[in-house]
C-alpha cells in the first residue's frame, strides 16, 4: 500500500473507521452479486458449472459472512502494514514482501495437480514455473512476479515437473488426446469455451518455456526442455507470434549448439513442420539454409565432419515435404547459377573468389546431397540438370594446379549424382586433363612436404604446388575418382567404347611419367579397365538386340546386383585405401555428427525413440551453476584453480621462450629475409604467418658465426699447431 503524504496519528483512526464502513458496506452486494452470477452460469452452462462442483467447489460455497470476515481481516492487516511503514520511515514507499517458495509447497501442489486435478494449484504452479524462468533477469522484471524462489531444489522440482506433466494437464484440461494430434483440432478448439477458460495457461507455458530457453547456456538443459516442449508444439498453431520466435531460437540453437543440441533441435523444427504444415514450412526451410550457411563458411579438419553432419539434417529437414522443399532448392539454386554466370562475364578477381570459397562450394554440396536423397522422385528431379552444369562449369572456371583440390571436389559431387540418378556425366575429360598438368607430370623440385588433405583445402601455396606430397594426394585421387566414374557404367553395353579413350590417355601417362608409384597405380586401373570390356564383350555375343532396343537397360542386371565386374571389385579396394589415407590424415575428431554421416529417416526414428525412453525424471536436469543459490562468482573448486595456475605458468614459460628467440637471430635468416618479405597475397591467405618486423637498431644480437668464419679460425689453430 503506498503512503503519497504523511499522516499524522491522530487522524489515522479516523481514517480507518471511515474505509472500514465503506467497504463493509460494499460487501453485501458483492455476495449477492456473485450469487446472481452463478445462478446465472448455472442456467446457461450446466456441464461448466457441474465442472466447477468437480474440481473447485470452494468456489460455489460462498457466503456474505466469509465475504465480511475476510474483508475485516484484510484491512486489519492493511491497517498494521501502513502503521508499521509510517512509524519506520514516513517519507518512503517500500515493496510488499513476496512469498517463498518451499520444497513442501511444491510437493504439495504437485501431489494435488495428479490426485485431483484442482485449478488453484495448477495456477499456483504456473506462477512458480514463470518466476523460474525469470530468474537472472533485470530487477525491473522480476518485481512483477509473485513469487521467488531460494534453491536449486526448488527451482529444479518446478522446472522438471512442468516440463515433464504440463502437456497432459493441458491436453485433460481442452478434453484433447494424450499425443499427438494435427493443426485442424487446435483451429476446431479455439472457437470453443474451454479454449477461452483455458488458453492463458497454453500461452502462459509455452511462453515462458521460450524465454528460459534464450537465457540457458548449458545443452543438456536446453535439449531436455526442447525434448518435453516438442509434445506440446501442436498448441504453437493458435499462437503464430511465438510459432515464429520458436522457429528462430530452434534453429540458432541447432547451428551453434554442441552435444545432443543439434539432434534434439531438429526434431523440434520437424515435428514442428509434420504437424502444423504450411503455416512453417516456408519459414523453418529459409530458417535452416541461411544457418547453414553461417555455418559452413570456413573449414578445417576438426570442422568437416560437423558441416557435414548440418547438411544432411537439412536435407532430413527438407525430405518432410518434397514439394515446397522444390520450390526452395530452386530459387537458391538460380542464386548459386547467377553467382556463377557474373563469374563468366565479368571474369574479375573478385567475382571469381565468390564462386572459388567454401561457402560457395558447401551449397553445392548441400543440394549435391539433396539430389542423391530425392533424386529419383518427380517433385525433385528437374533440380539435377542445373545443378550438374554449375558444378561443371565451377570446375574449369580457373584450370590451374592450384585450384586442383576445388576440381576434385566437383569431380566428387558429379560422381555421386551420376550414381543416384543413373545419368552420364563427362568427368572423364576434367581427370585426365588434370594429368597432363605439368605440376603432376614432371619432378617435383619442393622436396617432401607435409601430407595434403584434399577435403579441407581449396587451394594450394605455390610452394605446396611443387611438393611431392601435394603431387602423390592428386594423382592417386584421380585415380580413385576415374575408377568410380567407370565402375557406374561397368555394367554398361557401351562400356568398352566408353573407357577406350581413358585407356588410350592413361597410357600416356604411365609413359611420361618418372615416378614407380604412379606407373603402378595406372597400370593397375588399366588392367582392371581391359578386364572389364573382356568381361562386357562376351556378354555382347550372347544378346541379339541392337543397342536402341529397350531391352538395354535390362543387361547384367542379375551381375551388377551381385557386384561381379572386375572394375567394380577394384573399386572397392581403392575406398578402402582412400579411407584409411582419409583417418591418417585426421588429427582431431568431432563429436557431433561423427557417426551420423547417413542421417535418414531410420536415423532419426532411432534417436526420437531414445529420447522417449530416456529417463527424464532427472532430479539434477536443472543445476547449472546460473540457478538460484548458487552465484556465478562463487569460489571455484581446487580442480580449476590448479587448472588455471597451470595455464598461467604455461604462458608464463611461452612468454620467456618468445623473447628468447626474439634475441636469438641467426644470419642466415637475415640473408634470406628478402625472401620471406616477397611472399605473394595468396600465400599469405593460406595460412602463412607474416614476416617478423623488422628489429630495432638500439637491440643487440647474438649472431652465429658464418662458414667464413670458421674456416679462417680452423686455419689459424693449425698454423698454430704447426709452428708449436
Amino acid at each position: 500500500m503506498e503512503v503519497k503524504r504523511p499522516v499524522k496519528k491522530s487522524k489515522l483512526g479516523k481514517i480507518k473507521s471511515d474505509d472500514r464502513t465503506q467497504k463493509s458496506s460494499k460487501s453485501g452486494g458483492q455476495a449477492k452479486e456473485h450469487k446472481d452470477q452463478l445462478e446465472r452460469l448455472h442456467q446457461k452452462d450446466p456441464e461448466f458449472y457441474d465442472f466447477l462442483k468437480e474440481h473447485d467447489q470452494e468456489l460455489l460455497q460462498f457466503d456474505d459472512e466469509d465475504i465480511e470476515e475476510d474483508s475485516d481481516t484484510n484491512l486489519e492487516d492493511e491497517e498494521m502494514q501502513v502503521g508499521d511503514e509510517i512509524e519506520e520511515d514516513e517519507n518512503k514507499d517500500k515493496n510488499p514482501p513476496k512469498k517463498v517458495i518451499t520444497t513442501e509447497m511444491v510437493d504439495s501442489w504437485c501431489n494435488l495437480i495428479r490426485e485431483t486435478g484442482k485449478l488453484s494449484a495448477i495456477h499456483s504452479l504456473m506462477k512458480a514455473f514463470r518466476t523460474a524462468c525469470h530468474y537472472g533477469d533485470d530487477k525491473e522484471d522480476v518485481s512483477l512476479l509473485d513469487f521467488s524462489i531460494m534453491s536449486s531444489s526448488v527451482f529444479n522440482k518446478v522446472m522438471v515437473f512442468v516440463l515433464n506433466e504440463m502437456d497432459g494437464i493441458i491436453r485433460n484440461l481442452l478434453e484433447l488426446p494424450a499425443s499427438g494430434g494435427k493443426k485442424e483440432t487446435i483451429i476446431e478448439l479455439m472457437s470453443t469455451k474451454r479454449w477461452k477458460n483455458y488458453n492463458h495457461l497454453v500461452k502462459s507455458y509455452l511462453g515462458n518455456a521460450l524465454h528460459v530457453l534464450r537465457q540457458m547456456t548449458d545443452t543438456d538443459m536446453i535439449s531436455f526442455t526442447l525434448r518435453r516442449l516438442k509434445d506440446s508444439s501442436i498448441f504453437l498453431a493458435a499462437f503464430p507470434i511465438l510459432l515464429r520466435k520458436y522457429v528462430k531460437t530452434a534453429l540458432d540453437l541447432w547451428g551453434l549448439g554442441g552435444g545432443a543440441l543439434p539432434i534434439a533441435s531438429l526434431l523440434f523444427v520437424r515435428d514442428l513442420c509434420i504437424r502444423l504444415g504450411s503455416d512453417c514450412l516456408d519459414e523453418c526451410f529459409k530458417g535452416i539454409y541461411k544457418a547453414y550457411v553461417l555455418n559452413c563458411q570456413f573449414m578445417n579438419a576438426a570442422k568437416l565432419q560437423h558441416v557435414q553432419f548440418l547438411g544432411t539434417c537439412v536435407i532430413e529437414l527438407y525430405g518432410v515435404d518434397l514439394p515446397t522443399a522444390y520450390q526452395h532448392a530452386f530459387i537458391f539454386i538460380r542464386q548459386l547459377a547467377m553467382i556463377f554466370r557474373e563469374a563468366l562475364n565479368a571474369k574479375t578477381k573478385e567475382a571469381f573468389r565468390k564462386v572459388y570459397e567454401w561457402k560457395f562450394m558447401n551449397c553445392l554440396e548441400l543440394w549435391t546431397g539433396a539430389v542423391c536423397a530425392y533424386g529419383s522422385e518427380a517433385d525433385f528431379r528437374p533440380v539435377v540438370y542445373p545443378l550438374a552444369q554449375i558444378i561443371y562449369g565451377a570446375a574449369r572456371l580457373v584450370p590451374t594446379a592450384r585450384y586442383l583440390p576445388l576440381r576434385l571436389k566437383c569431380i566428387r559431387m558429379l560422381n555421386r549424382i551420376a550414381a543416384s540418378t543413373g545419368t552420364f556425366t563427362p568427368v572423364s575429360m576434367l581427370l585426365l586433363d588434370m594429368l597432363e598438368m605439368k605440376e603432376l607430370n614432371r619432378p617435383t623440385t619442393g622436396g617432401v612436404g607435409k601430407a595434403v588433405d584434399l577435403r579441407t583445402i581449396l587451394k594450394v601455396s605455390k610452394p605446396t604446388l611443387k611438393t611431392r606430397a601435394f603431387q602423390e594426394a592428386c594423382v592417386l585421387s584421380v585415380v580413385d575418382e576415374l575408377a568410380e566414374h567407370l565402375a557406374q557404367w561397368s555394367y554398361s553395353i557401351a562400356f568398352p567404347e566408353l573407357s577406350f579413350i581413358p585407356g588410350v590417355r592413361l597410357r600416356g601417362f604411365c609413359k611420361s611419367t618418372k615416378v614407380e608409384r604412379f606407373r603402378r597405380a595406372t597400370r593397375q586401373l588399366i588392367r582392371q579397365i581391359e578386364a572389364n570390356s573382356q568381361f562386357i564383350n562376351e556378354r555382347r555375343k550372347a544378346i541379339s538386340f541392337l543397342p536402341n532396343d529397350p531391352a538395354v537397360a535390362s543387361f547384367l542386371e542379375d551381375e551388377k546386383k551381385s557386384v561381379a565386374s572386375p572394375l567394380s571389385q577394384y573399386v572397392l579396394s581403392l575406398r578402402q585405401m582412400a579411407q584409411q589415407r582419409n583417418n591418417s590424415l585426421m588429427e582431431t575428431s568431432v563429436l557431433v555428427g561423427e557417426n551420423s554421416a547417413v542421417f535418414g529417416k531410420r536415423k532419426i526414428q532411432e534417436s526420437d525413440e531414445e529420447y522417449d525412453t530416456k529417463d527424464e525424471e532427472g532430479t539434477t536436469v536443472f543445476s547449472s551453476s546460473w540457478l538460484p543459490g548458487i552465484d556465478s562468482k562463487d569460489k571455484e573448486p581446487k580442480d580449476v584453480k590448479k587448472k588455471k595456475k597451470r595455464k598461467t605458468q604455461l604462458a608464463e614459460r611461452v612468454a620467456i621462450d618468445e623473447d628468447i628467440v626474439e634475441d636469438l637471430v641467426l644470419s642466415s635468416d637475415e640473408e634470406d629475409g628478402s625472401l620471406s618479405n616477397t611472399l605473394s597475397d595468396e600465400d599469405e591467405e593460406e595460412g602463412k604467418p607474416a614476416p617478423l618486423k623488422p628489429e630495432s637498431k638500439k637491440q643487440k644480437r647474438f649472431t652465429y658465426p658464418s662458414k667464413k668464419n670458421v674456416k679462417s679460425q680452423a686455419k689459424k689453430s693449425r698454423k698454430r699447431k704447426s709452428t708449436n
